[in-house]
C-alpha cells in the first residue's frame, strides 16, 4: 500500500498527448487553447470614443470659448467626420471614431443643448477625456493568449474580435465509465429488496460533463469472462477507462485479475487513505489508462476528483491541480494513520478566507451525505488531531 503523495506521483508521471483538433469558436468554452493568439491590428483600431457627448478641439475650450455650436453627429459604425470649423463641435456616440480635427469629449451630462448649441457646463476639462487611443491596449502583432489556456468567456471575446473562427484545442480523451456487480439495476427499474439502482456511473459522469469531458458508460455484471471480453474491447476502443467496483478482496471482484491477463501494467493498487484504499491504476501497452476506483460511491468520487481530474487536466497541459484550501472550522480527530478526506461544507469569512465545517457521516456508502457538503478536505496521514483555524487543502465538487 502506497500513500496518497506516492499515487499522486506515479499518477502524474503517467498522463498522455491526445493531440489537437478544430473546433468552432461557439464549441471552445472549457477546452484547453493549443494555439497563440495575435492581434490582428492595434487594439482599440482608432481613436475611439467613450462617452456620448460632443467632440471638440481644446484649443478653443482652452482659448475661453464654452458655446460651440454642432456641425454635426459622429455616430459609431460610420465613417471617420471631419470637423470644419474649429469653433465648432461635433455630437459623438460611445463607439464612433474620434472625428478629425477634435482632441478632446465632454458628456452629455456636463452639458446644455438648446438651439443646436452645446454649452459646457463644467470647468475641470483635460485635454484627451473620454477618449480611448488607438493601440492604448495593444499594438497590431502582440500576443493576446498563448497555450495551454483553458478558454474562458473572456479568451472567446478576444478571439471573436481577431476574426478566429476556429480555434485549435487540445483534443478529449475518449472515455468509458464502467460500474461493476450483479446488485445494480437501471435507473429506471424497481430494485428487488437485494438489488440498488446504479448511481456511480451517472455521478461521475456529471462531474465530467462539469469538466467539458463527455463519457459513454458501460456495466459488468460479476461474470470473470463477461468482464474480460468487454475491457478487451473497452482497452481497444478508449482512451481511458473509468471503473467503479471489483477491485477489493471479494470473492467476485474480478477486475485487477482480468486487467492483468490482458496486459495492463499495474501502477499501484491500494493507497493509504480513507475513503479509496482500494483503488487501483494502470495502462496498457496501447496507452489506455485505467482509473479503476472502489465501488462505494463517496469513495469512488472522492477519487476522481484527486487523481483523474489533476491527471485531465495534466495531460491538457494544465497545472494538476487549482491550490485551494480552507480553514479548519472545528477540532477534529482521526485515529487510522491514513490521509483522511474529510466531507466539508465550505463558506467564507469576511476577511476572503475560506471556512470548511466537517459534516459527519455514514462511512463512504452515505452517498446521501454528500448532498450536506460541497467538498473534501484534504487531513495529511501522519497525525491524528487536527485543530481548529488549521489550514489544508480542499478539493471542492460544488
Amino acid at each position: 500500500m502506497i500513500t496518497v503523495e506516492q499515487a499522486t506521483k506515479i499518477v502524474l508521471e503517467n498522463t498522455a498527448e491526445f493531440g489537437e483538433e478544430m473546433v468552432p469558436l461557439s464549441q471552445s468554452p472549457g477546452r484547453v487553447l493549443c494555439e497563440n493568439l495575435f492581434a490582428d491590428r492595434d487594439f482599440p483600431p482608432f481613436n475611439r470614443v467613450s462617452m456620448d457627448g460632443i467632440a471638440f478641439s481644446y484649443e478653443a475650450f482652452e482659448k475661453g470659448r464654452r458655446n460651440f455650436p454642432i456641425e454635426g453627429i459622429q455616430a459609431a459604425g460610420a465613417p471617420q467626420m471631419n470637423l470644419q470649423n474649429q469653433s465648432y463641435c461635433l455630437e459623438v456616440m460611445t463607439g464612433a471614431m474620434l472625428p478629425q480635427n477634435t482632441d478632446t469629449v465632454v458628456r452629455y451630462e456636463d452639458l446644455e443643448i438648446q438651439n443646436g448649441q452645446a454649452s459646457i457646463l463644467v470647468e475641470a476639462i483635460r485635454q484627451g477625456q473620454n477618449i480611448h487611443f488607438q493601440g492604448t491596449d495593444c499594438k497590431k502583432g502582440a500576443l493576446l493568449a498563448a497555450p495551454p489556456c483553458k478558454i474562458s468567456a473572456a479568451e472567446i471575446g478576444v478571439a471573436a474580435t481577431i476574426g478566429k473562427t476556429h480555434l485549435k484545442v487540445v483534443r478529449k480523451p475518449k472515455t468509458v465509465i464502467i460500474s461493476t456487480g450483479d446488485e445494480l439495476v437501471e435507473v429506471s427499474e424497481t430494485p428487488l429488496p437485494h438489488q440498488i439502482r446504479k448511481s456511480n456511473v451517472y455521478q461521475i459522469q456529471a462531474a465530467l460533463q462539469q469538466w467539458d469531458l463527455p463519457a459513454d458508460t458501460l456495466h459488468l455484471n460479476d461474470d470473470k469472462a463477461e468482464i474480460h471480453s468487454k475491457l478487451a474491447v473497452c482497452l481497444e476502443k478508449y482512451d481511458v477507462l473509468l471503473l467503479s467496483g471489483a477491485v477489493s478482496k471479494g470473492k467476485f471482484d474480478y477486475v485487477p485479475e482480468v486487467l492483468d491477463s490482458l496486459g495492463v501494467e499495474q501502477l499501484f493498487h491500494k493507497v493509504a487513505q480513507r475513503p479509496g484504499k482500494p483503488f487501483w491504476f494502470g495502462k496498457a501497452e496501447k496507452k489506455a489508462f485505467v482509473f479503476a476506483f472502489p465501488g462505494n460511491p463517496v469513495s469512488s468520487f472522492m477519487c476522481t476528483h484527486r487523481y483523474f481530474r489533476p491527471w485531465l487536466r495534466a495531460s491538457s497541459g494544465l497545472e494538476p491541480f487549482e491550490r485551494n484550501y480552507a480553514l479548519l472550522a472545528s477540532d477534529f480527530e482521526f485515529k487510522p494513520n491514513l490521509t483522511y478526506f474529510l466531507q466539508v461544507r465550505t463558506s467564507h469569512q469576511k476577511d476572503g478566507t475560506a471556512l470548511a465545517r466537517p459534516v459527519k457521516g455514514k462511512g463512504s456508502g452515505d452517498l446521501a451525505n454528500m448532498l450536506k457538503a460541497d467538498g473534501f478536505l484534504e487531513l495529511a496521514q501522519g497525525r491524528s488531531s487536527f485543530k481548529k483555524g488549521e489550514a489544508y487543502p480542499l478539493i471542492l465538487y460544488r
